[in-house]
């Protein structure tokens, strides 16, 4: 199994927003865990069996999904090219036995969020409440909202499981 959890942002207005900024996040958010699987397939394809497929789980955002509220013009775009890759990838490697899905978080407790919503990447001082109350379901995600979902997508219960993106947001996006 290979998770490809890469993410950086970049924050800047429209009519500042730099080209090495631009450059890092797709680096960083695209490039990054589509040359990893690359150099990882072979490894990917020693593991698996008919029965038991080897699994990539690529994470995204929902801001891949949706608009996103930061002025951080590349991260949306670097995260719908996460999904898009995740379909694509499905595709290829599913005739090698290796199932590509992806998860796209909403809100959760991280460094990157608490810098946007101006707890400066202090995630113990960050109002988590206050942030959550925007969110449809009222709190922002926890480790076993994640994990159980990255558990079912390595296991056999996704095994008929291709190519999808599943949001872990608390409805933000159908909201």
């Amino acid at each position: 199994m290979l998770i490809n959890n890469a993410g950086v942002a970049w924050g800047a207005p429209l009519e500042e927003f730099p080209e090495a900024g631009w450059d890092k996040v797709m680096d960083t958010n695209v490039k990054g865990p589509f040359f990893l699987t690359q150099q990882l397939l072979s490894h990917l394809e020693a593991a698996t069996t008919f029965e038991e497929p080897a699994r990539v789980i690529n994470v995204g955002s929902i801001d891949g999904i949706k608009t996103p509220v930061f002025d951080n013009f590349s991260y949306g775009p670097s995260k719908a090219a996460i999904h898009h890759m995740t379909r694509v990838l499905a595709a290829h490697l599913i005739k090698r036995n290796i199932i590509v899905n992806g998860i796209a978080p909403g809100p959760f407790p991280t460094w990157m969020l608490s810098t946007g919503v101006g707890g400066g990447g202090d995630t113990e001082n960050t109002d988590w409440d206050a942030v959550g109350k925007s969110n449809p379901r009222g709190r922002v995600g926890s480790a076993p909202d994640i994990a159980g979902l990255a558990i079912f997508l390595a296991s056999k219960a996704s095994g008929f499981t291709v190519g999808e993106i599943i949001t872990c947001d608390g409805g933000s996006v159908v909201s």
